[in-house]
C-alpha cells in the first residue's frame, strides 16, 4: 500500500541517499519509520544536524529558516528537506536526548524505535486533522506493531520525557481505531492487536 505517489516516494529516496554521502545527519520522520517497519514509504525528508553540517548545506546550496516552525528546508519542487537543530527546533525531546539513544540501521543513524515512536506522537498531536497527521498515525501504528517494540521501555520513555498526556491519546486512538486499510489490518486482527497493546500498557 502506497499513502504517496511512488515517483515522488522514489525521487525522495535517491536524495535522501546523496545526503548521506554527503552530511553526517539523524534520520528521522517517514523515512526513519520506513527503516524500521518497511511499510508506507515517505515523501519529505526529515533529518537532524549540527551546526557545522547546517552552515556546509548552506554554503551548497538554498537553505531557507522557517521561523513559525523553528526549522530549516530545502524545497526541491517535489518534496521538502525538514531540518532540525538543538536549542532551537521543537520535536518533543531534546535533540541531545535523540542523538544519545541513536542506533544505526541499514547505514543511516535513526532514533531509538521507542523514541522514534514518541516522535512520532508528538507530531501527530500537533498536526492531527491533516493530511500529514493522517500518515503520523499511520506511522505510529506502523512502528507500534513492531513485534521487536519493547513497551516496558516505552513506559520508561513516556516518564522520563514527559509524555504521560501523549501517551494517553496514543492509548485513546487505539481504543478508538478499527481497522487501517493503508496497513491491511482488518477489524479482527486489530481487535487481537488493540488487547495486546493495552495489556502491556497496564
Amino acid at each position: 500500500m502506497q499513502f504517496y505517489n511512488d515517483i515522488i516516494t522514489q525521487k525522495s529516496f535517491v536524495y535522501l541517499q546523496t545526503l548521506k554521502k554527503k552530511y553526517d545527519f539523524v534520520l528521522i520522520g517517514g523515512w526513519a519509520v520506513f527503516l524500521y517497519s518497511k511499510s508506507l514509504k515517505s515523501k519529505d525528508i526529515d533529518i537532524i544536524i549540527d551546526y557545522k553540517v547546517l552552515a556546509e548545506m548552506k554554503k551548497d546550496g538554498e537553505v531557507f529558516k522557517n521561523e513559525r516552525l523553528s526549522k530549516y528546508e530545502i524545497n526541491t519542487g517535489n518534496f521538502d528537506i525538514d531540518i532540525y537543530v538543538s536549542h532551537y527546533s521543537q520535536l518533543g525531546i531534546e535533540i541531545e536526548e535523540i542523538k544519545k539513544i541513536a542506533i544505526q540501521k541499514e547505514g543511516f543513524i535513526v532514533p531509538a524505535l521507542e523514541i522514534l515512536f514518541l516522535m512520532k506522537l508528538f507530531a501527530w498531536h500537533n498536526r492531527r486533522g491533516s493530511s500529514k497527521g493522517q500518515k503520523d498515525e499511520l506511522d505510529i501504528f506502523s512502528l507500534a506493531f513492531l513485534p521487536e517494540f519493547d513497551w516496558k521501555k516505552y513506559l520508561e520513555f513516556v516518564e522520563r520525557f514527559n509524555f504521560v498526556e501523549y501517551g494517553k491519546e496514543f492509548a485513546q486512538l487505539l481504543k478508538n481505531t478499527r481497522s487501517i486499510k493503508e496497513l491491511d489490518i482488518n477489524e479482527q486482527r486489530m481487535a487481537k492487536i488493540r488487547k495486546k497493546i493495552l495489556e502491556e500498557l497496564k
